[in-house]
């Protein structure tokens, strides 16, 4: 049987930076990535909707070790794409990448301290051993968004198309468009569509806090003028993690404050055409993803009447469109819903430890990134307010160091044991966003003390994962 000293699931954006971080701190391991799809990328590669983007600053976005160059800070898909293809080339790691390997079972032997990997691919099961698992799987159903049962579904006469999922060609020129949802999808497909499309609507249950940004960040840009490609990326991802954590600090202590400040420049940008019951949400801001608009792009549509909001709730869908509970139609030709994602832990991936079934559920996370009582095995989950690949960078950096530290000491099993009767359980996110409370009961959750605690802090992070000892008295070594 093969064996494979480390095996990353996942041919994303964490996954192509944890095989990049693995193959300069840890020349001397072998590994494979193994990626279910035929093709890397993850997100960036299965999303095809119009105008996919990113809703966070490519300066912080961008892996550490490797900064983005592109004049855009707000990134549409197929940059972000290419980044993630030329990184992967670059470090010389697509060559390790072995596509079409679903993995659905690994099954640990403390005896051997192995984990032994069942993959599903297009030649039937296949079956290797490694010494570590990284699962760089994302936090989402790839197979399949979420879409609420409505009434009447069957009846509508158009075409109804879910983003994750869209049609290659599908022509929606001079089409009345309905875009059901708020949130990050909705509002970058609206002012995409609205292009090409007689009409949209964006149709929303509830509001959400929207904010808009330049796509080019001119101070970046400018730094990019005075100093070395890596020293301006380098000030230019502090600057923004920074900021990030002052938005969010202050949304947290005086939401009041934010809520005012989110408020005005809606305001500012839609000036007479600004309706407060379609941009105040009941919920305080970072209680759910703030939505970013890149250029006004959203509200330069609502301006010029190519684009509007529904605030209202769904009573049944019709041959032509919509009914609402309010009693108003909205006729459409395209139905488009926006309606979230399917939280999918480890992409559904079997775990078994010593002939017992793992229930991630009843595991506590360790440092975001390890689970309690599951041996060798880390994965990359980003950060809730701020961007994804901030955390992931420092996990990957953090299961570097803890391979070389069992290097050094002749120690084949790492495990997070809970030691301390004190620590208490919590929820392990606190967002009230419906994807996160669906799949809540399904997911690890966090202790109530370090380093059981997930920060959502850059900063508490870095010192934990990159300076922190990683002998530090929970991680059980053999």
């Amino acid at each position: 049987m093969e064996h494979i000293d480390v095996v990353i699931v996942g041919a994303g954006l964490s996954g192509i930076g944890a095989a990049c971080q693995l193959s300069m701190a840890c020349p001397r391991k072998s590994f494979a990535i193994f990626e279910g799809r035929e093709a890397m990328g993850g997100t960036w590669d299965l999303f095809r909707y119009p105008g996919v983007r990113s809703d966070s600053d490519m300066y912080t976005l961008g892996y550490r070790f490797r900064p983005w160059r592109n004049a855009k800070a707000i990134a549409d898909g197929p940059a972000i794409l290419s980044y993630i293809r030329d990184t992967a080339s670059e470090f010389q790691v697509d060559k390790n990448i072995r596509y079409g390997h679903r993995v659905t079972e690994a099954s640990w032997s403390s005896d051997d301290s192995l984990w032994t990997v069942l993959t599903q691919t297009k030649d039937g099961p296949m079956r290797l051993t490694c010494s570590f698992l990284f699962l760089c799987t994302g936090y989402y159903d790839y197979e399949n968004g979420y879409t609420p049962d409505w009434s009447g579904v069957e009846k509508f006469g158009g075409q109804i198309v879910h983003p994750q999922k869209w049609p290659q060609g599908l022509d929606y020129s001079d089409k009345r468009v309905v875009v059901i949802g708020s949130g990050a999808t909705a509002v970058t497909l609206v002012p995409a569509m609205a292009a090409k499309a007689g009409h949209v609507t964006m149709l929303q249950r509830s509001p959400t806090y929207v904010m808009t940004l330049p796509s080019e960040d001119k101070i970046a840009n400018f730094f990019r003028l005075l100093f070395p490609d890596r020293a301006a990326y380098v000030l230019t991802r502090w600057k923004n993690v920074m900021l990030q954590m002052f938005f969010y600090v202050l949304s947290r202590k005086r939401p009041q404050t934010m809520k005012r400040l989110l408020d005005k420049g809606v305001k500012r940008e839609l000036g007479d055409s600004y309706d407060p019951k379609h941009f105040a949400p009941s919920y305080n801001p970072w209680d759910q993803r703030l939505c970013l608009v890149p250029d006004s792009d959203l509200f330069n549509v609502i301006r010029e009447g190519s684009a509007s909001i529904v605030t209202d709730e769904i009573e049944t869908f019709t041959e032509s469109g919509l009914q609402l509970k309010s009693g108003v139609m909205l006729d459409a030709d395209i139905i488009v819903t926006a309606t979230g994602l399917n939280l999918k832990l480890m992409a559904g991936l079997r775990l078994i430890v010593d002939d017992k079934p793992v229930d991630m559920s009843q595991t506590i996370a360790y440092k975001g990134m390890m689970y309690s009582d599951v041996p060798n095995l880390a994965s990359a989950f980003g950060y809730t307010n701020a961007s994804w690949t901030l955390k992931c960078d420092l996990t990957s950096e953090y299961v570097c160091r803890l391979l070389n530290y069992m290097d050094e000491h002749g120690f084949s099993q790492c495990t997070a044991r809970l030691k301390d009767p004190s620590v208490e359980r919590e929820p392990v996110l606190d967002f009230s966003s419906g994807y996160v409370q669906r799949a809540l009961h399904t997911l690890p959750s966090q202790g109530s003390k370090t380093p059981w605690r997930l920060h959502q802090n850059y900063i508490k992070d870095l010192s934990m994962l990159r300076y922190g000892r990683v002998d530090d008295g929970t991680m059980e070594f053999k």
